[in-house]
């Protein structure tokens, strides 16, 4: 009893779990609305029932053969063996056998003879001795027919024909679907296969990447390509997704090819780059100055080269070297003209007891000074004052000659001084002598006199 009980208990457990499986299996596939293929999902039985190809596909078995519905798929087998008519097997029975009436009647009779009962479903009867789908080989035995290699089945042109133990299946190849019993590609694509460009081609596809990228091993995703590696830029190269940069160093600018790169003219940008002449160079640029100058430390001005004291010039022991800007001069020593006496080596004078030097200056002194060509005006470029003082006089300054051209005039500044006065530029290379006359008045003793300096004014070529 105790051991009926545990086989008992056991397989209960065993039809619980089995009911516990399929419970599980259809609510799975309840949630997920899918089946395998040849079922179809029963939204109110809520579980995948098989599909009858027969009746859903059209033309599913062609010629003389007649669609047979199985589970998960169907059969095509000829019409003349599915269409015979049930013909039962009707066994030899026995002869039967009466008591004798004169032995008496047993107390139990013979069994009867089972009856054959026809079945409800058409049966496919053959007097061969191998089933449907089966041949008959030379030991007796039977083996399957491969429908697909003699070519004997019934396989859309578009399906693939896969032999089953006594029969075969028309299925799909890879990329593509079976829809209304034809095999259409699977368009690939529009899942997402590909990272970047997708090609859907007949039961496939092709991925292929974007300019500066290129397909991985795994041929989906892609990789961007360094192109500096390949030094595709004159100067310098900068690599970014999918594409670089190139820049160029500086003094350069880009071409219109966006990879090589072109001298900047620096001198074209402005006229003031350089205080003389800008020379543009690869990538930068350099400022010269005109002879008499060098460049300064700004590397932009010029700077007057002072000949005199460098010793860079040509004047002998008896001349005086004058240096101005953008030159010199030697002068020569200072000879007075009568009635004049030298009295210095810039002065001379005209003595009053000589009655040649009554209507003459009583002095004249030699100036020399340097103007840059140009030069802003107005501007105070030289002054001059009486150095002797006469009680009762007054002193008039003015310019006696060499300011035909009216670049000049004299401003007095107090009663003994006064200021000469640039009014217009003058342009240079030029050597202008102008006498700046003092004239001395005195009204108490009837005493008129005069004094000049002869200024020499040298303007240079450049306006620096």
């Amino acid at each position: 009893m105790l051991s009926d009980k545990r086989g008992l208990t056991f397989s209960s457990s065993l039809r619980m779990l089995a009911a516990l499986v399929f419970i599980l299996l259809c609510i799975k596939s309840g949630h997920g609305q899918t089946c395998t293929e040849g079922f179809a999902y029963d939204r109110r039985a809520r579980q995948c029932i098989d599909v009858d190809e027969c009746r859903s596909l059209p033309d599913a078995c062609r010629g003389d053969m007649h669609c047979v519905n199985r589970n998960g798929g169907y059969l095509c087998i000829p019409s003349s063996l599915y269409n015979q008519p049930y013909r039962p097997e009707t066994p030899v029975l026995p002869e039967p056998v009466y008591p004798d009436p004169s032995l008496g009647f047993p107390d139990t009779f013979a069994p009867a003879v089972p009856r054959s009962v026809e079945p409800s479903y058409p049966r496919v009867r053959t007097t061969a001795p191998c089933i449907l789908g089966y041949i008959l080989a030379e030991d007796g035995t039977c083996n399957d027919i491969d429908e697909c290699e003699t070519n004997s089945h019934h396989c859309n042109p578009t399906q693939v024909c896969i032999n089953t133990a006594g029969g075969y299946t028309c299925s799909c190849t890879e990329g593509y679907w079976l829809i209304g019993g034809q095999c259409q590609d699977i368009d690939e694509c529009r899942y997402g296969y590909c990272q970047q460009l997708c090609a859907n081609v007949p039961g496939s596809y092709s991925c292929s990447c974007n300019a500066g990228f290129i397909l991985n091993p795994d041929s989906r995703t892609c990789q961007d390509v360094d192109e500096c590696e390949d030094e595709p830029c004159s100067h310098g190269c900068f690599n970014t997704y999918g594409s670089f940069m190139c820049n160029c160093d500086e003094g350069f600018e880009l071409a219109s090819d966006g990879t090589s790169c072109i001298d900047l003219d620096e001198c074209s940008f402005s006229e003031f780059l350089c205080q003389y002449r800008c020379i543009n160079t690869p990538g930068s640029f350099s400022c010269i100055c005109p002879p008499g100058y060098y460049v300064y430390e700004d590397g932009r001005s010029c700077e007057d080269i002072n000949e005199c004291d460098t010793g860079n010039n040509t004047c002998t022991t008896a001349q005086v070297c004058f240096n101005f800007q953008g030159g010199y001069t030697c002068l020569n020593p200072l000879q007075c003209l009568l009635p004049y006496i030298e009295v210095s080596d810039n002065q001379c004078m005209c003595s009053a007891e000589n009655p040649a030097c009554r209507d003459r200056p009583f002095t004249i002194l030699y100036r020399h000074m340097d103007l840059s060509s140009g030069r802003s005006v107005p501007a105070d470029i030289f002054q001059m004052q009486a150095t002797t003082r006469y009680p009762g006089a007054f002193y008039i300054f003015q310019i006696k000659s060499g300011n035909e051209g009216r670049e000049f005039y004299m401003r007095q500044t107090s009663n003994v001084s006064a200021t000469l006065v640039l009014s217009r530029p003058i342009k240079g290379p030029k050597e202008v002598v102008l006498d700046l006359e003092m004239v001395t008045v005195n009204n108490v003793i009837n005493f008129r006199g005069s004094s000049i300096i002869r200024l020499t004014i040298f303007v240079s070529e450049h306006p620096f």
